[in-house]
This record gives C-alpha cells, structure tokens and sequence, in this order.
C-alpha cells in the first residue's frame, strides 16, 4: 500500500539522509521525495511516498521519531490532505500537431512554458493522478524531457 508522510523536521545537515537510510536499510523504495522551508524558520518539511504495508510503515514512524531533529510526523490519507505536484514536458510538436497539444493542455489545466519551432514545454500544477493522465495523453507525441517534483501535501483546512 502507498503511503505519504509528512515529516517536520530541524532544518540541520544529515536529517534527510537519515529518514531516507531508514527506508532504504529496510528494503523500501521512496518513489518521491520533496523537501523545503515550513513557515517557521529553521523548520523544512520533508514529503515522501513509500510503497509498504501499515506494520512496516508504523514500525519505521516509530524509529523517525527517535531521529534527532525530527518534529513531527503526519500521514496525509487522501480523504484528510491536499496533495499536489508539479511538472515540466517538453514534447515533440510540430505546427501541425499543435492544435491537438494545446487542446488537451487547455483540458488538463497545463500552461506552456517555452514555445519553440518543433517543440513545447508544458508545465503542469495538480494530483498527482493528474500529471499520471497527461503524461499519458502527450506520450505518442514523443515526451522529449520530463521532470516531476513529488508530492507535496498538507492536511485539509479544519472545518468548523
């Protein structure tokens, strides 16, 4: 099963590379990782996703926790968190094929970065699930570059 965790840590040298030796020292393959500045100073937000089941992800929160410079750890379930990722394609594009390129950007929300004469980067902001469909939809048309960021989510705004 696929889990996020958002781990606030110390920003201090060696945090991410702890939590990340933890994962790999247990055989886990992180699939995306996104780190930065919180809202408090001297605070980053570290945002994984690991494929593993419940017993082993409460097994490992429990030994992050024990880490120096840890804060807090959050699993962001989809019900109770906001997730989003970015991403840049640069994909092949002839004039003749724009029309087609620009409709399903328009479709999918995605912006053009760069516009060169056989070629357009697209830059993409949504779920992850998202990116997973327009990567498929441009894919035929030759995806030249691409690079995504990861995760990154926060949990859903109290309701009153």
């Amino acid at each position: 099963m696929k889990h996020t965790l958002s781990v606030l840590v110390e920003d201090k040298p060696g945090a991410l590379s702890r939590i990340s030796n933890l994962f790999a020292r247990r055989g886990y393959n992180i699939e995306s990782l996104a780190v930065g500045q919180t809202e408090r100073e001297g605070v980053s937000r570290i945002t994984l996703r690991v494929d593993c089941a419940e017993h082993s992800l409460e097994q490992i929160t429990k030994q992050i926790h024990k880490l120096v410079n840890v804060l807090r750890i959050t699993e962001l379930t989809p019900d109770d968190a906001v997730e989003r990722e970015i991403a840049l394609f640069t994909v092949a594009a002839p004039p003749e094929r724009r029309g087609e390129l620009m409709a399903f950007a328009d479709h999918y929300g995605a912006r053009v970065s760069d516009l060169g004469p056989q070629e357009i980067v697209f830059e993409m902001v949504g779920h992850p699930e998202d990116l997973d469909s327009f990567e498929e939809l441009v894919r035929p048309y030759g995806i030249k570059e691409m690079v995504r960021t990861g995760r990154i989510g926060l949990s859903r705004a109290v309701r009153h």
